[in-house]
C-alpha cells in the first residue's frame, strides 16, 4: 500500500523560503502543485541603532538546514519517498546584503537587512552626483537611489568595517544578497561553492544594468564597489550546483527568485498585465511587463520579473513596494505587548470592528512607493479616551489596506488599464477581516488561492523546469488548475474614499518628520531609541495624571 502512495506521487521540488521574519522549506509534488510538507523557523531581527536592521547570516543559513532536515523528517512519517526529490529552488527575501570571507566562510559583518536605515546621508550624497537631466542611476536600473537597495548598503560596509576592507585587498571578500549566500554556502561553500546570483536579485542591487543583464561599470564606478567581489549572474532557472550536505546531499539546486518575482510565478502570472499583491512583512504589487521595460511617473519600481531558463527571454515588472505590513502586527506583539501571537489581532480587530478613526502609518523605515519619503515616520493619530487596544489593532489592519490602495491607484495610472480584481498571496492573507478590508478599501474583489504559498511554489517551479530537471512544466495547458477564495466588496464607495482620503491626510502628518540627524551617524539623544508606543503611553498617562491634580473625576 505504502509503495503505491510513493509511486502515485511521481518527482517532488523542495523550496527554500527565505523571509524577513521565517526561513521555511516545503516540498511540492510537481505534477499537481500540491504542498506536501514544511517546517518553518522564526529569525531574530537585531536593532543595534534606531533605524539599523540586521541578522546573523549564519543563523539563517542554519535555518536553513533545520528546515530541510525536519521537513524530510516529517515526509518520512508520511510515508513519502525523500528520494523522490529532483530539484531544490530558493526564494528570498531581496536587497539584504551581506559580505563573507570566501577562504574561511565565515560573515565579515551580520547581514544589513532591506529595511535598514543607516545609508540616508549616503544616500543624500550620492544624489548630488547625479546630473538633473540624466539619471543614470534610475535610467539602468530602474530604481530611485534609496536606502532599499543593496549597493548602498555595501557602500557602507566598505567604508566602515575594517574586516571588510582587508578581505578586499587580500582578494576574500565576496557580496551577495541572501541567495547569493545560501547558494554559496548549500553548494560547498569553502570548498568549492557557486558564487551567483539571478537576474530577479541581481535587479534589486542598483548595480545591475536591466537591459543588457549585466554587472554595470559604470554604476559599479559610481558606488566604488568592486566588480571581483560580485556574484555571477544566472537565470531564474538552471542548475547552479549540487547540494553538499544534509539529507538532501546531491539534489541539484535549480531555481532561484527573489521572493516577489517568485509570488509571481507562483500565482502563475505570465501573462502582460496580470498582477500580484503579496503580504509579508512588507507589501508588494507586481505587474507584468512582458518583455518591455516600463517606467513608472508615479514612484514605482521597474524589474525583472524573471527569466527561466538560460535561453529563455527575460520578463519585466512594474512594482509598489511597502515597507510594513506584517512588520507592524510583529510590532504590536513585541514593541506594545497588544498582542502575545501574531493571530490574535484578527480577535482584537473583529470585537472592534472599526478603528473609531483611529489611523495608523506604520513608516518605520520610511515611506516607499509611491513617496519615497525616507524622513517619514510612524505615526498614531484620532486617538480619544474611548481608543482602546482593539481599535488600534483594527487601524494596523487597515493601514495595510490603505498603502495597497496607494500603489494600486499609482499602478493603475501607469498602466492604463484598472485592474479588475486583485489576486493576492502571503502569510497575512490568511486573516480573513484583513482580505474583507482589503476588498472594502480598494472597492474591487480580492482573490486569494487556496493554497497561499505562493512564493515557495514559484520557486519550486522555476527548479523543477530548469534544463536537466525538467520534472515540472510551465506550458499554460499543463499548469494545475488553483481553487480560489473570493472577497467582494462589502461597504458603498463613498464610504471606502472618505475612509482613504483621510488616510491620506494621516501619511502627510507622517512625512517630514526626521529633519535634523540622520540614523547613520548615531542617536541624537535617548529618546531616539524609544519605541512610538513610549509616547503615545506616557502622552496617557500625563493626561490622567492632569485630570487628578484638577479634580476632574
Amino acid at each position: 500500500m505504502a509503495a503505491t502512495k510513493k509511486a502515485l506521487l511521481g518527482p517532488l521540488v523542495g523550496a527554500v523560503d527565505q523571509g524577513t521574519s521565517s526561513t521555511r522549506f516545503l516540498v511540492f509534488n510537481s505534477k499537481t502543485a500540491e504542498l506536501l510538507s514544511h517546517h518553518q523557523v522564526e529569525i531574530k531581527q537585531q536593532f543595534p541603532k534606531e533605524g539599523w536592521v540586521e541578522q546573523d547570516p549564519k543563523e539563517i543559513l542554519h535555518s536553513v538546514y533545520e528546515c530541510v532536515e525536519k521537513t524530510c523528517e516529517k515526509l518520512g512519517r508520511l510515508n513519502i519517498d525523500i528520494s523522490n526529490i529532483k530539484a531544490i529552488g530558493v526564494s528570498n527575501q531581496r536587497e539584504t546584503t551581506v559580505v563573507w570571507d570566501k577562504l574561511t566562510g565565515e560573515p565579515l559583518y551580520n547581514a544589513v537587512v532591506w529595511l535598514d536605515l543607516r545609508t540616508q546621508s549616503t544616500v543624500e550624497n550620492l544624489s548630488k552626483s547625479i546630473p538633473v537631466n540624466n539619471n543614470f542611476v534610475k535610467s539602468k536600473t530602474g530604481l530611485p537611489l534609496s536606502t532599499y537597495f543593496s549597493a548602498v548598503k555595501l557602500r557602507w560596509l566598505l567604508d566602515n568595517v575594517k574586516k571588510i576592507q582587508k578581505a578586499v585587498e587580500e582578494d576574500r571578500a565576496l557580496f551577495g544578497t541572501i541567495d547569493s549566500w545560501l547558494i554559496w554556502s548549500l553548494t560547498g561553500g569553502a570548498t568549492g561553492g557557486v558564487h551567483c546570483t539571478d537576474v530577479t536579485n541581481a535587479s534589486r542591487t542598483m548595480l545591475f544594468n536591466i537591459h543588457s543583464l549585466e554587472w554595470d561599470k559604470q554604476l559599479c564606478e559610481f558606488f566604488k564597489v568592486p566588480m571581483k567581489i560580485l556574484p555571477n549572474v544566472r537565470s531564474s532557472s538552471e542548475i547552479y550546483g549540487l547540494m553538499k550536505a544534509g539529507t538532501l546531499e546531491g539534489v541539484p539546486i535549480s531555481g532561484c527568485l527573489g521572493d516577489q518575482s517568485a509570488a509571481l510565478v507562483g500565482q502563475m502570472c505570465f501573462q502582460d498585465g496580470q498582477a500580484k499583491n503579496t503580504y509579508g512583512t512588507g507589501c508588494f504589487l507586481l505587474c507584468n511587463t512582458g518583455h518591455k521595460c516600463v517606467f513608472s511617473e508615479h514612484g514605482l519600481l521597474t524589474t525583472v520579473a524573471y527569466k527561466l531558463g538560460r535561453d529563455k527571454p527575460v520578463y519585466y515588472a512594474l512594482e509598489g513596494s511597502v515597507a510594513i505590513a506584517g512588520a507592524v502586527i510583529r510590532w504590536l506583539r513585541d514593541n506594545l505587548g497588544i498582542i502575545k501571537t501574531s493571530e490574535e489581532i484578527e480577535k482584537l480587530a473583529k470585537e472592534a470592528g472599526t478603528s473609531y478613526d483611529c489611523y495608523f502609518v506604520p513608516a518605520f523605515s520610511g515611506l516607499y512607493a509611491p513617496y519615497w519619503d525616507p524622513s517619514a515616520r510612524g505615526i498614531i493619530c484620532g486617538l480619544t479616551q474611548f481608543t482602546n487596544k482593539c481599535h488600534i489593532a483594527f487601524a494596523a489592519l487597515e493601514a495595510v489596506c490603505f498603502q495597497t490602495r496607494e500603489i494600486l491607484d499609482a499602478m493603475n495610472r501607469d498602466c492604463g488599464i484598472p485592474l479588475s480584481h486583485l489576486q493576492v498571496d502571503g502569510g497575512m492573507t490568511n486573516n480573513k477581516i484583513l482580505m474583507q478590508l482589503q476588498a472594502d478599501i480598494l472597492y474591487i474583489p480580492v482573490v486569494k488561492p487556496s493554497m497561499p504559498e505562493t512564493t515557495a511554489l514559484g520557486a519550486a517551479m522555476a527548479a523543477g523546469a530548469a534544463e536537466g530537471v525538467g520534472v515540472w512544466s510551465l506550458e499554460p495547458e499543463d499548469l494545475s488548475a488553483v481553487t480560489m477564495e473570493r472577497f467582494e466588496p462589502q461597504i458603498n464607495a463613498k464610504e471606502s474614499e472618505i475612509r482613504y482620503s483621510t488616510w491620506k491626510k494621516a501619511v502627510m502628518k507622517s512625512m517630514g518628520w526626521v529633519t535634523t540627524q540622520s540614523p547613520e551617524s548615531g542617536d541624537p539623544s535617548i529618546f531616539s531609541s524609544l519605541p512610538l508606543g513610549f509616547f503615545i503611553v506616557s502622552s496617557m498617562v500625563m493626561l490622567i495624571g492632569a485630570r487628578y491634580l484638577s479634580g476632574v473625576p
